[in-house]
């Protein structure tokens, strides 16, 4: 995937600039998002289980009490390293996605080097299954990879696509997914609702960074948003349902007051400061 040239990584989240010129203002959509709280202690405890009792090396580590504390450290770093794994991954299938939209457009493009980048980690699958789905459901790109903002609430991102698909325009989330044991991809998480609905209430869209130029944002207009899983096995696409948009609109715009809340908290300055004890203790103590 194309990183975005506005978008900056910041103590407060990710934000964007309006153009390269310019500090960063507001947080992206993915960053607001991640003000809701998510209950992974139980997955996190069983990655490091996991890696442990598969750790090759944990039958040589008996005895050792520096190999044993080798093999937990490895275990407990399993969900942090497959969680990095899976983002280069969903990095590598999206920037192959975004080459075919820009290969349809007839715009210059890295198709080949990108599916070769997927072949040579294994991938190749996920490459292949979203070319199915690409010509089974005749998608026409309109824009890949447009940087999308919204004055109103303060917030920016980038939509991977905008298509027009049987003759809608649809706006357009790709998440890589890992395959279950019955060979189908697994379900996606219901926070795309607000990933999507955040893009379709944008205002404005990028036309050049460098210069910082913008123009009214020309597809929030009722169009179709769809959350694209895209797995080896098979790629699923989903609508978001019309009836509960503003339900998910709403808790958006509540979290991105929280995430206001915790930028104004972290600028505000030390929150727990040394006390010294009362100067008669010294004087007793003496």
């Amino acid at each position: 995937m194309t990183a975005p040239l506005l978008a900056h990584a910041t103590e407060y989240g990710r934000m964007y600039a309006r153009s390269t010129s310019e500090q960063f203002s507001v947080p992206s959509i993915t960053t607001v998002i991640s003000q809701q709280p998510h209950g992974m202690d139980g997955w996190f405890g069983y990655m490091g289980a996991n890696s442990l009792a598969n750790d090759p090396l944990l039958s040589d580590c008996l005895g050792s009490p520096a190999k044993i504390k080798q093999a937990i450290n490895r275990a407990a770093k399993a969900a942090e390293t497959y969680r990095d794994e899976a983002a280069r991954r969903g990095d590598r299938v999206h920037y192959y996605c975004e080459q075919v939209a820009l290969r349809a457009l007839g715009r210059p493009h890295a198709m080949k080097e990108a599916r070769e980048a997927l072949a040579a980690n294994g991938e190749e699958a996920f490459a292949v299954r979203f070319d199915e789905w690409w010509e089974l459901f005749r998608v026409e790109p309109v824009a890949p990879e447009i940087t999308v903002w919204n004055h109103s609430v303060g917030y920016a991102g980038t939509l991977d696509l905008v298509a027009r698909i049987n003759g809608r325009i649809c706006l357009i989330d790709y998440k890589t997914k890992g395959t279950t044991r019955d060979g189908t991809v697994k379900p996606l998480d219901d926070k795309v609702v607000m990933q999507l609905v955040a893009g379709m209430k944008a205002e404005e869209s990028l036309l050049d960074p460098v210069a910082g130029t913008w123009e009214p944002w020309k597809y929030g207009e009722n169009p179709v948003l769809l959350a694209v899983a895209i797995g080896e096995t098979e790629v699923r696409p989903v609508r978001a349902n019309p009836e509960v948009l503003k339900h998910h609109w709403w808790k958006f715009c509540a979290l991105r007051r929280v995430w206001e809340l915790s930028a104004d908290t972290i600028s505000a300055g030390t929150a727990l400061l040394p006390i010294a004890p009362p100067p008669m203790a010294q004087v007793r103590s003496a």
